[in-house]
């Protein structure tokens, strides 16, 4: 435990950089300095310490990757093993090489983060680490669940188990072997994916979710890393999973499956021959109002649809969405907006007029729901027929919540961008084919 004063200094330290901070450690008393490089409740991360109290038996650290999981999770267990001699840890990985390479020999396993007054010997024949106050550590592979059948534990850090191959089995044997010790508990570490035992996971009532974002580990990170994936991968559902930390469920039935969406996903889109605004006013205006649903889309010459604007805004009266409007139209120069007037009716064309007398505008009534109005425009979408060029997470979310025969299962209460997106594209691939979806007013 610091005293008051090395803890301020320690609070200095960490407004330094690297060079400055091992120059100042290196002018400390070596006791002090290694004391201080020890501490990992002062260098980690809020998000990277367990949870508070007593009273959590699982702890799921679900982040992007580079977040630093394995470094919390190797110094959870090492605090356990260093304040309990009798504890007996379950070190879990998708196979025995990864658990091996990752939680004890990686640079951020156990071996690398242990100081050399509490060194773990590692016997790898055996899987074992065992420390000098007799606390021991073993590992095992969750692709030999039934290895897991026999051992106890008083405590577990399965590592990666989106990964696991056999993961329910392998988390099911584990924790009914978890009964050693007063507070038998499980850290799991994992970037997102909807894998069963994840998903399991994250509906119970009992477990402690934490999650994190690549970029939250910046002072750890290459800059050239950070600026590099995020270049090629912002916005991207393997983005949003792998850096954001995201866990994006596939919903049954959709419309538009995740697999569909990336499909068609291009960086640039060809010159447009015509640009179309799709426009889904809200009912109301306010904090708890739908958003205004405002999707821009573009066609080439080869008949192609391009998605090249999410431009949704919420919380706006008439007139501030009304300017948002005419700003995406002035900024792609389009050539029609096509907005429902379901909501409204003449009172939307008269508003977007007053924000930009010269908006080409054209009011349109639904006379089917929003999911049944999709459909025509999700089959462009399976024909290869439209592409997204970029990222649009908000968008894409609604359009896979979207259901076959009617239905919603997305974010909020009311797919406003998707039904934007799907004016947008009715107007510019189906109406010449006598759409059903869309009646002129």
């Amino acid at each position: 435990m610091m005293r008051r004063d090395e803890t301020h200094t320690a609070v200095d330290l960490a407004r330094l950089s690297d060079a400055e901070r091992a120059r100042v450690l290196r002018l400390m008393p070596v006791a002090r300095a290694e004391a201080l490089r020890a501490d990992w409740r002062f260098w980690a991360r809020p998000e990277q310490l367990p949870p508070e109290g007593e009273d959590w038996r699982i702890w799921l650290l679900m982040a992007g990757r580079g977040f630093g999981k394995t470094r919390a999770g190797a110094e959870w267990v090492r605090s356990i093993a260093e304040a309990d001699g009798a504890a007996r840890i379950a070190l879990v990985g998708a196979t025995l090489a990864e658990a091996r390479a990752v939680m004890v020999e990686g640079e951020s396993g156990l071996l690398a983060i242990a100081p050399d007054a509490a060194w773990p010997v590692w016997e790898p024949s055996l899987r074992r680490l065992s420390w000098p106050n007799g606390a021991i550590a073993t590992l095992h592979s969750a692709a030999e669940p039934e290895a897991l059948r026999g051992p106890q534990h008083s405590h577990g850090w399965c590592d990666e188990i989106a990964k696991w191959p056999h993961g329910m089995t392998a988390w099911d044997n584990l924790m009914l072997g978890l009964r050693l010790g007063e507070h038998p508990r499980v850290v799991a570490t994992t970037t997102p994916r909807p894998v069963p035992l994840v998903r399991a996971l994250v509906g119970r009532g009992d477990v402690v979710v934490t999650g994190g974002r690549s970029v939250d580990n910046r002072a750890n990170l290459p800059p050239d890393f950070l600026s590099a994936v995020e270049q090629a991968y912002g916005g991207t559902r393997f983005g949003r999973q792998e850096l954001d930390g995201e866990l994006i469920e596939e919903v049954e039935g959709a419309l538009w499956s995740r697999e569909l969406i990336e499909r068609c996903r291009i960086r640039e889109a060809l010159e447009p021959v015509r640009v179309a605004i799709g426009v889904d006013p809200p009912a109301g205006a306010g904090e708890g109002s739908d958003a205004c649903g405002i999707v821009v889309a573009a066609l080439d010459a080869e008949g192609v649809g391009h998605v090249i604007e999410d431009a949704t805004v919420q919380g706006l009266g008439p007139e501030g969405w009304a300017r948002a409007v005419a700003l995406a139209a002035e900024r792609h120069r389009a050539d029609r907006i096509i907005a429902e007037a379901n909501n409204g009716g003449a009172m939307v064309e008269s508003v977007l007029r007053a924000a930009d007398s010269r908006l080409p505008v054209q009011l349109v009534h639904a006379r089917q729901g929003k999911a049944a109005r999709a459909e025509p425009v999700a089959m462009l979408y399976a024909q290869g027929k439209v592409r997204h060029v970029g990222g649009f997470p908000a968008l894409e979310d609604e359009m896979a919540g979207l259901l076959m025969g009617g239905g919603y299962a997305g974010p909020g209460r009311s797919p406003d961008r998707a039904d934007a997106l799907v004016w947008a594209l009715t107007a510019l691939m189906l109406t010449s084919g006598g759409s059903p979806q869309v009646r002129r007013l």
